[in-house]
């Protein structure tokens, strides 16, 4: 079994290369499903309804999410819905919106979705998070027989050393933990010593001339002192796809493979 990971989606732009790009991999690959991190899909924050749909339209599966997940109030019912592919920071505290984990039915089988916040971005988020490792313990002791096909964790986060910290805590325990939320990726995709895929941060979906997705324009104005104008997101040039394809072995819910794959194209 196979299934893909998209990096994080930057608002409109990012939206249009997953349409032009994810059905040429979809052909090309072949996985059994894909899942997506919707943090800022949604003018850069957040994920609303609408655009919610309109990817899953293009065949995303599943989606995990960040520190923007309460951003846009319409998608909030969703957390609650134990069928609604869409998972907020398992590390928030209780009385939260929201359900821990996900699971999702594929033409495989069952496959458990988890979100985690890194205790550092997890500082300013609009929620502080808890202690990933101490909830990720309580997430996995609760699953119960029959084993899903596949444990997927998703790390958003600020810092490297959490998000490698992470994976070796989780080896062998879960098929894949992938980190984000910095929108660059790592040159460490790799299966560690106890059969769990990971790598550092998958980098993002949008513009590739850009910071993070970002105009640079802008943030040299004001880094120069010359203004203080918000952030806006770039939407020219040399756009990115950043994905992994990881490869699950049904009979153990470990990971045989994983291959970090990036696209790269220009506008019009």
């Amino acid at each position: 079994m196979k299934f893909l990971y998209i990096g994080d989606i930057m608002g409109k732009f990012g939206r249009w290369v997953t349409e032009r790009e994810l059905p040429g991999l979809r052909a090309e690959y072949e996985p059994d499903f894909v899942i997506a991190q919707a943090e800022n899909v949604t003018h850069g924050s957040g994920i609303n309804r609408q655009h919610y749909g309109e990817l899953k339209r293009l065949g995303i599966d599943g989606f995990t999410s960040g520190n923007h997940i309460f951003k846009r109030e319409d998608i909030q019912p969703l957390l609650d819905d134990p069928a609604a592919p869409i998972t907020r920071p398992a590390n928030y505290p209780a009385g939260n919106q929201g359900v821990p984990y996900k699971t999702l039915s594929t033409s495989r089988g069952e496959v458990i979705l988890i979100t985690l916040m890194g205790q550092i971005v997890g500082k300013d988020a609009d929620v502080p998070a808890n202690n990933p490792l101490h909830d990720i313990d309580n997430i996995l002791q609760a699953i119960r027989p029959p084993r899903p096909i596949a444990t997927i964790v998703n790390f958003h986060g600020d810092y490297s050393s959490e998000k490698v910290v992470i994976g070796q805590y989780l080896d062998g325990k879960v098929t894949a933990v992938i980190g984000d939320h910095w929108h660059i990726p790592t040159a460490d995709a790799r299966i560690l010593s106890g059969g769990t895929a990971h790598m550092s941060d998958v980098g993002m979906v949008g513009a590739r001339d850009s910071s993070l997705g970002v105009d640079t324009e802008i943030i040299v104005r004001r880094w120069r002192g010359e203004e203080q104008g918000s952030n806006q997101l770039s939407e020219r040039g040399t756009y990115q796809f950043s994905c992994v394809l990881v490869d699950v072995d049904e009979s153990t819910g470990l990971a045989r493979d994983i291959q970090h794959i990036f696209r790269s194209g220009v506008t019009g």
